[in-house]
Formats: structure tokens, C-alpha cells, sequence
């Protein structure tokens, strides 16, 4: 029998495809760097100062109970 060495050449080309193929699996870190006091976000608005409520807090208290009531089976039905 005889044995059937790879050329270098055919060789290297494997090995090079087997590093690329192995370097598209990694994952990049994703950090994000936070500084003490330094936000640079979108500022965040309560839920009814919006065009809906235009600021009313108690209108928007009474529609969150209003909708949670029509999604209860029991209270729907009656």
C-alpha cells in the first residue's frame, strides 16, 4: 500500500481555509462604555405626556383600568 501525502502547497491552502473558516465564527464584544453622569440617550417621556393625554395622569390612570377591564373575560361577558 502506499501512503498519499499532501503537497505543501495544497496543504497550506487547506489550512488557510480552515483559519478563515474558524475566524467567521467568533463573536466581536459588544461593550458599551458608560461614563458617571453622562447620559447620551433619547430622554425618556411618561407614558401620558403624550398627544393622547397631554399630560392628565388620572385620564391616563382611568384608560390603563378601562382597557385592563375589557381584556378580563369575566367582566366582558356580564
Amino acid at each position: 500500500m502506499s501512503t498519499r501525502i499532501l503537497n505543501p502547497r495544497a496543504l497550506a491552502v487547506l489550512a488557510g481555509a480552515a483559519v478563515l473558516g474558524l475566524s467567521a465564527c467568533s463573536e466581536v464584544p459588544q461593550v458599551t462604555v458608560y461614563e458617571q453622569g453622562q447620559y447620551r440617550g433619547k430622554t425618556d417621556t411618561r407614558p401620558w405626556e403624550g398627544d393622547g393625554f397631554k399630560g392628565d395622569r388620572a385620564a391616563w390612570e382611568k384608560a390603563l383600568k378601562e382597557r385592563s377591564r375589557g381584556q378580563n373575560e369575566y367582566n366582558r361577558i356580564q
